[in-house]
Order: structure tokens, then sequence, then C-alpha cells
């Protein structure tokens, strides 16, 4: 088995970045990798305010051209994003790392064939297995990489993904609390859901639309989304 090899992570380009959330800085990071053949990864990190104050909010996102382009309603990743960007805008302060492993790290053709699959009667796990992938091939340390480089120690992570956490504390970020970062299901969507939920370890409720959103103390809601409230640091 080889050994993937990385090396010096680089800031590529700045540039101011208006959304409808708020103005963001974009930052443009690289770093090459090596696992027999030589590979150049690639990520932005999208920043608002001033990170080095308190604990700022971060989200570790990976590419999902169908939820976030096409508007699918078979995952939750749009919907992430989107609570991510808002909430971060609310403070005034975060940011979101935004990272191309499509599909779990599948790739977008692959994805397609996995749907094919799961049409069949397989969850998203055994479609990835079934086509010789592990269920999530991502791996996490370029977003970590990025979260050091800006100079940041501790954050409260926007993920229902342990994996994530993980990958954090091992490369000496502290994770102060991770929270809740959930979409409700649709007919479409639940499957995967609960696939994540039962076979990923995901931290998921698996609220339907049906459920009436709560209203906790400062949580940020719209209808059909949910976001935990955070412990101010």
């Amino acid at each position: 088995m080889s050994t993937v090899q990385t090396g010096a992570l680089w800031r590529i380009a700045s540039t101011r970045m208006p959304t409808k959330w708020g103005m963001f800085d974009a930052i443009g990071f690289e770093r090459d990798i090596s696992d027999g053949a030589r590979k150049t990864e690639t990520a932005i990190a999208l920043v608002m305010g001033d990170l080095t104050q308190g604990v700022p909010l971060l989200r570790m996102h990976s590419q999902c051209f169908t939820g976030e382009v096409l508007g699918s309603l078979r995952c939750d990743c749009g919907d992430q994003l989107e609570m991510a960007m808002r909430a971060i805008a609310k403070e005034g302060r975060g940011l979101v790392t935004y990272e191309y492993q499509a599909a779990r790290g599948i790739g977008f053709m692959a994805k397609l064939d996995a749907y094919e699959l799961q049409d069949a009667g397989l969850d998203t796990v055994e479609a990835n297995h079934a086509l010789g992938f592990k269920a999530d091939l991502r791996d996490f340390s370029l977003p970590a990489a990025i979260v050091r480089n800006l100079g940041i120690k501790k954050v409260r992570l926007l993920s229902n993904n342990p994996r994530k956490a993980r990958a954090l504390t091992e490369h000496g970020i502290e994770v102060v609390t991770q929270l809740a970062c959930e979409a409700v299901s649709n007919p479409h969507s639940l499957a995967y859901l609960q696939a994540k939920k039962e076979k990923m370890g995901h931290a998921l409720m698996l609220r339907d639309g049906r459920t009436k959103s709560p209203r906790a103390n400062g949580a940020l809601n719209r209808p059909g989304i949910f976001l935990a409230n955070s412990e101010r640091p």
C-alpha cells in the first residue's frame, strides 16, 4: 500500500467575495501530494471577520455539484453549506473551507453509478462498497492544514460528522464544541441520511418536514433547516 506524502501548503490568491450572506474573503490554497503519482490538492477558505478573537465557527465542506448547483433533493449538502454561511454571517466571524472531494471522494461519475445502485435498493454505503470504494474516501487533512495556516487554534465545528472533529484534533486544533448542522429529511434523502447516521456515525436527529423547528436561546433556523445553539466562548 502506497503512503500519501504531502508537501507545503501555499496561499495562491486572496480576494473579496460578496455573497447574499455578506462579504467574505476568499483565499485559495494548494499543496502537492504524492501517492506514487504527483497531484495537486486545492481548496478555498471563505473567511469573515477577525478569526483571532474568541472561538470562530468553522464549516469543513466538500463539493457537491448535484446538491449545490442542480438542487438535488437526494442529499443535504446544499442546505448544510447555506446553513453554515448564514450562521457565520449572523455572528460576523467564522470560516468555511471548501474542498473538491465530490461524493465523499469517489467523484461525480461514480456518484451517478452509486445513485443508480441506490435506485435498485442499495443504501449509500452499500452502493460505494459495490463499486469498490470505501464508504467515505475523504481525507480532512487539507482543511485542517488551512485552519492551522490561518492561525486558528480553537474552533466551534459546524458538522454532524465525527471524523471531521477527529481530523482537527489530530492536527492540533481544539474543537471546543461540535454543533449540529442538520437539514430536514425529505422522501428522496431519508434513506441516505439514515445510512449516514446508522453506518457512518453521523449525529443526526432525522427530523422531517412535518417537525416544528425548535427555537432555543438564539438558535438559527428557517423552514427545513436546524442549527443547534452554540455555547458562547
